[in-house]
């Protein structure tokens, strides 16, 4: 290569480098360093830290202000709520980047501008102007995949499918948007999408026609099916679609199993309402923290919670929102309004959504409680203690609790969590380095990335101690504090590095569970599928299936009782006799006639066979039921087809596959007398047959006797066996020779002759062709 490649190839190398360098420069998230889904709360908070950071007022070096100037413009994106929609449905970032909105907005066409008076066809076809609604809210199949998709597992996502010629989807505007205005407050989310640009996304949903409002839960569709679109009828079918035991129903009898179940590692939530019916925001704000909140519903009309109300001291006309960490004596948060605001209720939660020491039981727990920090001076420190899945360590974790209760640095900086060795060996086997055995593990952790961390041990109290003296865990609580002070510390390092998985979900379903879940999704489903027209005809053909079962089963009734009775009188024995022969299997036997050459012969399948009895008019009779005796144990075989040929009609054919056999151009004289009780076994796929006669010469040697044999036959006459088959002259002579067998006797050994046949011990004899079967 010369020299100007090599620039070449390096200036493109620069260019790349540095358009990925722009694009990340213009990415607000990228910016203020969060993810796609993260709430206003999280966009300010970030704002504020990296505002402080980077203030020219407090750093002087080149490139700071431009950097502080990013932070604003970035906040300034993402605090609009509109600036920041069109941006994670377009990419644009600029500020006049508000003309997007007005992509689908038709109206400048003026295509319905006709005066009501100029309407030929009257009112029945005038179109709501706010069809440009639909356009305002459209979204692609794209977004629709990578956010609305990901965003219904925390949150209910609505979307209505239209299309821009559908006049009913005009005429619902006007519901779509009330039901908008009263549910997008709650934190739901409303889009939609234009079936005939986005048909991919219409058919996933399992809608078949616009307009569909569909609702979105966890990545399962619900199809919206009613007739009549309303506010009330929508959020009833909400409710619904919600999971089941998403709020549980507390009184005085479960209040200490609900607030004392805290080992399944969700904060404990008490909603009290003077109503026995919960309300939305309630319902969306459990199944947004499900996994971190567990929520208890309180109605304070029922008789049956005075005690909870006494206990708490609630005050009986607000909505109460108390909520509980590990200690369900007292309460670290409370609500008390007439009507708490949805962005209240969520900033609460949020910000008590741990515990005081949570369980590190899943990835998500993790990011949660240990969120990854790459910059040194920002560095976020987690303090794990890992303990057996017994009770014998419950000491060490209440210990550990309240010496994260009295912990005096910020849960930004540091948080507190223990974990299960039994759950999550691989992590712990992947930080094994450095422990000290005979102790229980208390390791302080620092995630640079998504799989590299750098942690360092410190010491803790011994695993089989019952009683814990007060000076061990003073001692324990000075050196965990004394380690974190000294790591917070920019120019201190970890001791050591390790890359680590992703934790297992110890909360995840089972198959069984799963398949549960499923089964009861499927028939929620077909329930709100299945318009009551087809339900009645469905339940009109079971109950007529059902109606001919119970008079079957009755007939069958009367006929057995009528058998009994004939038993008593003693006239069902030879009727069960008769009944038992006429379940014997029959064995059939086809004559191979031309009509049937081809079904018998040449259309045999692979691997089956026909055993063919030639006999004459003459012993039909007497031969016909010996070779039924003789074939009678392989009736049930599937590969057999049994028949029988009279030598009059298939004389020819049978002369002819004679001569193909022994390859001679020869005329053959055959005999037709000395045929008779001769067994052909046809191969009709292969092209060979074996051949059974009382006379014929064929035995165990094998093959080469067998043609020595046939050679003496069609070369000298003075072998006593000339004439059984091949004679040259057909004369009254041969037939009268002393050595002939009788009728009754030509299938004594047909028995031993079928064994050696299906043991594979035959001759076989290829032909090239099956010759034509005469209809003479």
């Amino acid at each position: 290569m010369t020299k100007p490649f090599y620039n070449h190839i390096s200036f493109l190398i620069l260019c790349a480098t540095f358009t990925i360098s722009l694009c990340a420069s213009n990415d607000p998230y990228a910016i203020l360093g969060l993810n796609k889904i993260a709430n206003a709360q999280e966009i300010r908070k970030a704002y504020k830290q990296l505002a402080k950071e980077w203030h020219p007022d407090k750093i002087q070096r080149d490139g700071d202000s431009e950097k502080f100037v990013q932070i604003k413009l970035a906040y300034e994106l993402l605090s609009d709520t509109d600036r920041r929609r069109v941006f994670d449905q377009h990419g644009v970032t600029d500020e006049d980047s508000h003309y997007l909105e007005k992509k689908y907005d038709y109206t400048g066409y003026n295509r319905f501008s006709l005066d009501q008076n100029d309407d030929p066809f009257g009112n029945r076809f005038i179109i709501d102007r706010n069809i440009v609604l639909y356009h305002k809210l459209s979204v692609t199949s794209n977004y629709f995949e990578k956010t609305i998709l990901p965003n219904s597992e925390k949150k209910a996502q609505v979307v209505m499918f239209y299309s821009d010629w559908c006049f009913k989807c005009s005429r619902l505007v006007g519901a779509f948007e009330k039901i908008r205005d009263l549910l997008e407050p709650l934190g739901i989310s409303f889009a939609t999408v234009n079936a005939a640009h986005e048909k991919s996304t219409f058919r996933k949903t399992g809608a078949s026609e616009v307009p569909q409002l569909v609702l979105i839960l966890d990545n399962q569709f619900f199809l919206y099916r009613d007739h009549t679109l309303t506010p009330q009828k929508f959020v009833e079918f909400i409710r619904k679609k919600l999971p089941f035991k998403i709020i549980h129903r507390v009184a005085n009898d479960n209040i200490n199993d609900f607030l004392g179940g805290w080992m399944d590692n969700r904060v404990r939530a008490l909603i009290f309402e003077p109503r026995s019916l919960i309300r939305l925001r309630y319902l969306l704000t459990a199944f947004e923290f499900y996994d971190r909140v567990a929520f208890g519903f309180v109605n304070m009309n029922s008789t049956r919670v005075s005690n909870i109300i006494a206990r708490l001291k609630v005050n009986t006309s607000l909505d109460t929102i108390l909520l509980f960490n590990e200690d369900s004596r007292s309460y670290t948060a409370s609500i008390c309004m007439p009507d708490i605001p949805i962005r209240t209720l969520i900033d609460v939660v949020s910000t008590n959504q741990f515990l005081v020491l949570p369980r590190l039981s899943s990835q998500a727990m993790l990011e949660s409680v240990c969120p990854t920090e790459w910059n040194r001076p920002r560095k976020r420190l987690c303090v794990i203690l890992i303990t057996d899945k017994n009770k014998k360590n419950d000491f060490a974790r209440v210990a550990f609790r309240d010496i994260a209760l009295n912990s005096r640095y910020s849960t930004t900086r540091v948080r507190f969590a223990y974990m299960f060795k039994e759950s999550q060996t691989e992590f712990v086997q992947a930080i094994s380095k450095g422990s000290m055995e005979g102790l229980l593990k208390i390791v302080i952790i620092w995630r640079r990335d998504a799989n590299l961390i750098k942690y360092e041990w410190v010491c803790g109290a011994y695993q089989n101690t019952n009683i814990v003296p007060e000076s061990l865990i003073n001692s324990t609580k000075i050196e965990i504090f004394d380690t974190v002070k000294r790591l917070l510390k920019s120019s201190e390092a970890l001791n050591y590095e390790a890359f680590v998985q992703k934790l297992i979900n110890e909360h995840s379903q089972g198959t069984l569970t799963k398949w549960i879940s499923r089964f009861l999704y499927l028939v929620d489903y077909l329930f709100d599928n299945i318009e009551e027209e087809t339900l009645l005809a469905a339940f009109s053909l079971l109950g007529t299936i059902g109606l001919m079962f119970a008079i079957g089963y009755t007939l069958i009734y009367f006929v057995r009782a009528e058998e009994e009775n004939l038993k008593a009188q003693g006239h069902i024995t030879e009727s069960r006799d008769h009944h038992n022969n006429n379940l014997i299997p029959e064995l059939k036997l086809y004559e191979l006639r031309a009509e049937k050459y081809n079904g018998m012969v040449r259309l045999l399948k692979p691997g089956c066979r026909t055993l063919l009895l030639i006999t004459d008019f003459q012993s039909r009779t007497k031969l016909i039921p010996y070779f039924h005796k003789a074939v009678w144990p392989y009736r049930k075989s599937k590969t057999l087809l049994f028949g029988h040929m009279a030598i009059e009609k298939g004389l020819p054919w049978f002369a002819e596959i004679i001569r193909l056999s022994l390859c001679t151009n020869r005329n053959l004289q055959v005999n037709p007398r000395n045929c008779v009780g001769t067994v052909l076994a046809l191969n009709g796929h292969r092209k060979y047959f074996c051949m059974y006669h009382a006379k014929h010469p064929e035995s165990v040697r094998g093959a080469k006797r067998i043609l020595k044999i046939t050679n003496v036959l069609l070369d000298t006459m003075e072998d006593p066996e000339v004439g059984t088959f091949l004679e040259k002259y057909n004369s009254e002579e041969s037939e009268a020779e002393a050595n002939i067998l009788l009728e009754d006797n030509l299938l004594n050994s047909l028995d031993d002759w079928l064994v050696r046949l299906f043991d594979g011990r035959t001759q076989k004899y290829y032909i090239n062709y099956w010759p034509d079967f005469s209809t003479k």
